[in-house]
């Protein structure tokens, strides 16, 4: 679960590094492609890469409800979701 999330940040980075401007990041916008850092926009492309995004918070929101109380894994999931929807 938390792999997932953790991956979940680093696609989420990836397609704000190429869709949003400097100013709306707080941090050098581009900065990827101007390395030519491999990517999961570059490799997937921009749908693709929130597609699979989408499917790995999926995967961790079912193992959170399935393997624990959903009071407890509340913090969590909020955490999960902030990660995945976060505009910078």
């Amino acid at each position: 679960t938390f792999a997932h999330v953790c991956e979940v940040d680093r696609i989420v980075d990836d397609i704000l590094d190429v869709t949003k401007s400097s100013e709306e990041l707080g941090k050098t916008a581009g900065k990827d492609l101007a390395s030519d850092k491999t990517t999961y926009p570059k490799l997937l492309g921009l749908e693709k890469s929130r597609g699979f995004a989408e499917k790995l918070l999926s995967d961790a929101r079912e193992q959170l409800f399935s393997g624990f109380d959903q009071e407890k894994a509340a913090p969590l999931l909020h955490l999960a979701n902030y990660i995945a929807y976060r505009q910078n």
